[in-house]
């Protein structure tokens, strides 16, 4: 009894002195922790909307339950498959580009040789990066324009029609994905980049002497090597499937390609934000998490059996 009690003291003795000695860096991570508790953790309070028959007067908390009402509304709506086939449409279509041309980019990159050359073709790729979404769709509205647009002015002279791509619902999805990559491509392959900075060296020279040529070294040493890098950022990238960026999508719709482009995410802003359909519109995104979550872990799980690696 007497030893529990030495050790069970022995034990909060060793965590006040570590406290202590760590106490700068938990005051460092305290802004941090707070931030993400208010606008992270405190928020999922609302959730409780997506089962109630919610009345600003009532509150969250003395609102009517409803059960899964909200759900069942959404599932047999109108609007249902057609969000859900666009938003499949627009990740999966992004995802098959949005994400391997980064990876295909950095390993051409590291193959420059020229190093002043590499540094403002690294340059030349980030620099989109930093243009705001709005100005982005600003761009591609005024120069894809059919009447008054760059495109259409130089198609003029040649006496060429310029398409309305804009208005077009089956060309949104690539509209909004290669300039979504033109956008983001340097950038994302900086991670790629960094990681095939921190291979050994020795493995080329090696495979010179082996009489390897670039093409076999990218297969045989980049790859493999990037490989758990390319899970882990594959794993984050499907857990975010269906999170397609909100804000170009609805600053790119039109009455006229609204059949393409109506997304889960512009649908619940209209229903909730619009309409003040508010526990509809907190069920369809709830649903739209819980998806998002499952193939996470799905992603993760096979991750982990097929190449031992994984976020968790």
């Amino acid at each position: 009894m007497t030893t529990q009690k030495r050790n069970g003291k022995g034990k909060n003795q060793l965590f006040t002195e570590k406290l202590k000695h760590n106490a700068s860096l938990y005051l460092l991570l305290a802004p941090a922790t707070i931030l993400l508790i208010m606008f992270a953790y405190i928020p999922m309070y609302g959730l409780l909307m997506a089962f109630k028959d919610y009345s600003p007067s009532l509150g969250i908390w003395a609102s009517p339950w409803v059960g899964l009402k909200w759900f069942q509304q959404y599932f047999s709506s109108y609007m249902f498959w057609p969000t859900i086939f666009n938003t499949l449409k627009i990740a999966i279509y992004g995802l098959l580009f949005g994400f391997t041309l980064p990876i295909i980019l950095a390993v051409l990159c590291n193959q420059l040789r020229n190093q002043v050359f590499k540094k403002f073709f690294q340059v030349t790729t980030y620099l989109p990066h930093f243009i705001s979404t709005m100005v982005m769709a600003g761009m591609l509205l005024l120069f894809l324009s059919p009447q008054t647009g760059l495109v259409a002015n130089l198609l003029h002279v040649f006496n060429l029609k310029m398409p309305d791509i804009i208005a077009n619902p089956n060309s949104f999805a690539s509209l909004n994905v290669w300039s979504d990559v033109w956008q983001n491509i340097g950038w994302n392959s900086i991670i790629y980049l960094a990681a095939l900075s921190a291979i050994d060296p020795t493995y080329y020279e090696a495979a010179t002497m082996d009489g390897a040529t670039r093409l076999q070294c990218i297969i045989k040493i980049d790859l493999p090597l990037l490989l758990p890098t390319i899970m882990i950022m594959l794993i984050m990238a499907v857990g975010q499937l269906l999170n397609v960026g909100f804000e170009k999508v609805l600053l790119l719709q039109n009455p006229l390609n609204l059949s393409g482009s109506e997304i889960i995410s512009t649908y619940v802003y209209k229903v909730g934000l619009q309409s003040f359909q508010y526990s509809y519109s907190t069920a369809i995104n709830l649903f739209q998490t819980v998806i998002n979550l499952v193939i996470l872990v799905t992603a993760n799980f096979l991750s982990r059996r097929l190449t031992e690696t994984g976020l968790f």
